[in-house]
Formats: C-alpha cells, sequence, structure tokens
C-alpha cells in the first residue's frame, strides 16, 4: 500500500466515523423531541437545537397560540426551544408560514433547491453560478402522523358522527368509507386538527411522532 493509498484510507475511515458519530447525536437528540412536535420545516433535530437563538420569534409570529417555549424539565439543551402541543392544539398550516418566515437562523426553513443562473459580467462574460432558489411545494410539511382508534371513532362501533369531517386542511388525507373517516397516512402531514375536531373523550384520534426511535 501506497503512502497515497493509506493517507485514502485513513481520511475514508475518519470521514465514515464522524458521519456515524453525527448520526448518532442526531438520534439521540430526536428520541428526545419525540414527547413535544417541532414547529412546521424545523431542521433535523442536532443542527435545530445547535441553529435555534431561543429568541421566541417564531412563537409570538404563531396567531393560533399553537407554538410554546419548552420548559427547563426537558433539559438545558432544549429550554427554551419552541415546540408544538398537537395532542391539544393543531397546527393550521397557515398558507405564509409566518413562524417560519421570522426565523433568521433558519432553524425553520423550507426546502430549497440549488439551480444553476448564468451571469453576466462586466467583460461580456459569462460565469455559471449556484443559486439556492425555494422548493415550489404546495403540499405541508410531515410534522406528525395521526391515527385512528377503530376503538374509540363513533362510526367504527356503530353511531354516525362526522365532528373530524370538515377539520382536515389537506386534500386526500382525511377520507371515507361510507360513515367511517380514513387517514392516508401518506398524504397525512399530522397538524392534529382532525384530532382537535374529535368528540370522544378520550380522542379517538392520536398523533405519532415521526422522529426515530
Amino acid at each position: 500500500m501506497t503512502d497515497m493509498d493509506r493517507r485514502a484510507f485513513f481520511s475514508s475511515s475518519l470521514k465514515k466515523a464522524t458521519t456515524k458519530a453525527v448520526q448518532y447525536a442526531d438520534n439521540k437528540a430526536a428520541k428526545k423531541a419525540g414527547q413535544w412536535f417541532r414547529p412546521p420545516y424545523a431542521i433535523n433535530e442536532l443542527d435545530f437545537l445547535l441553529a435555534c437563538t431561543r429568541c421566541g420569534e417564531c412563537i409570538s409570529a404563531c396567531e393560533f397560540g399553537v407554538l410554546f417555549s419548552l420548559p427547563a424539565k426537558y433539559g438545558s439543551t432544549a429550554f427554551k426551544t419552541p415546540a408544538m402541543d398537537l395532542i391539544n392544539k393543531g397546527c393550521h398550516l397557515c398558507t405564509d408560514w409566518p413562524c417560519v418566515a421570522v426565523c433568521e437562523p433558519a432553524a425553520l426553513k423550507k426546502p430549497e433547491a440549488v439551480v444553476q443562473v448564468t451571469l453576466q459580467t462586466d467583460e461580456n462574460t459569462e460565469v455559471v453560478e449556484d443559486k439556492a432558489e425555494p422548493v415550489d411545494n404546495s403540499a405541508p410539511p410531515k410534522m406528525a402522523l395521526a391515527k385512528i382508534s377503530d376503538e374509540r371513532c363513533l362510526p367504527y362501533r356503530g353511531p354516525e358522527c362526522g365532528a373530524c369531517r370538515s377539520s382536515c386542511k389537506v386534500e386526500g388525507a382525511l377520507g371515507w368509507d361510507l360513515t367511517k373517516p380514513v387517514i392516508n397516512p401518506v398524504l397525512c402531514c399530522g397538524c392534529g386538527l382532525c384530532r382537535q375536531a374529535c368528540i370522544t373523550d378520550p380522542s379517538s384520534i392520536m398523533i405519532h411522532t415521526l422522529l426515530p426511535e
């Protein structure tokens, strides 16, 4: 093995070890975040904790009062970071996403695509540069996943209900099998509005985290 091969081998090994360490830390942080839910378009948990300045601007921007600041009981790392309690109050999927718009450190950030643009210089020469542009995506971000309990949901037990029928803002996410509500897991973004509309106690709709176990 030549010196160049050795350097390439050790460089590759170091890169793999670093990647695994970052993934482990990210998954560990994500497990703690599974007790609540991050705001829409939150970046991955480890990067979120590093980027968020705990300024509270996104919380103030939410006119429905869905976002709140995590208390100290969740640990010093997560203390004062924004979160949602989708179990009790659903995200209204605002069209302009004000909570994301006010986030200067980009802890909340809509996805972007890198495109190449051609610039004209003073010497009439063309320069091609990469530019990040927002992805044109009308689908809301995945925050969680709603599931219906057929043991609690009234239409599954006999009587009709329909309390959640008009609650869903995502086309096709909440469908109907005659009188029974059915959630499409592919389209459901986990906003929690259907759970908020549910009239059974305890609720027939459960909100599950998408974060790794």
